[in-house]
């Protein structure tokens, strides 16, 4: 491989291939627009309930995991479509895993957004 010099013009393309992957995402692909919802749902409540420094760094990591992820699995789907449009064993098994890391790690904000938010919730009903 050729080794390039660095340039102000390539890094700043890269960045709109990137952005462009955003709204490619969330334009096309319906559970990412479903996290994404979620997400801002769960930023309200961080506001409403003033959770901790500690906390928000918990939740923006686990946010950008679920959205991170959704973007790969989404990146690995379209892929397996390209290559193989048919029904194959092979890119079935390669989608189920692609699918299985974004609920992973949907299931771990899940908990995350429970341990920090339940017992806030319930201290609105406990009162002592």
């Amino acid at each position: 491989m050729k080794n390039r010099k660095f340039s102000i013009h390539k890094g700043l393309e890269s960045f709109s291939f990137a952005f462009n992957g955003l709204l490619i995402l969330f334009r096309k692909e319906h559970n990412a627009r479903i996290h994404f919802v979620a997400a801002l749902v769960v930023i309200v409540a961080g506001i409403i309930f003033r959770i901790t420094a500690f906390e928000w760094l918990a939740l923006v990591f686990v946010i950008g995991l679920v959205l991170a992820l959704e973007a790969i699995n989404s990146a690995i789907e379209n892929l397996a479509d390209f290559v193989s449009p048919h029904k194959h064993d092979q890119i079935k098994k390669v989608k189920d895993l692609a699918a299985a890391g974004v609920l992973i790690a949907a299931a771990t904000a899940l908990i995350a957004g429970l341990l920090i938010f339940l017992p806030k919730i319930q201290a609105l009903f406990i009162t002592e």
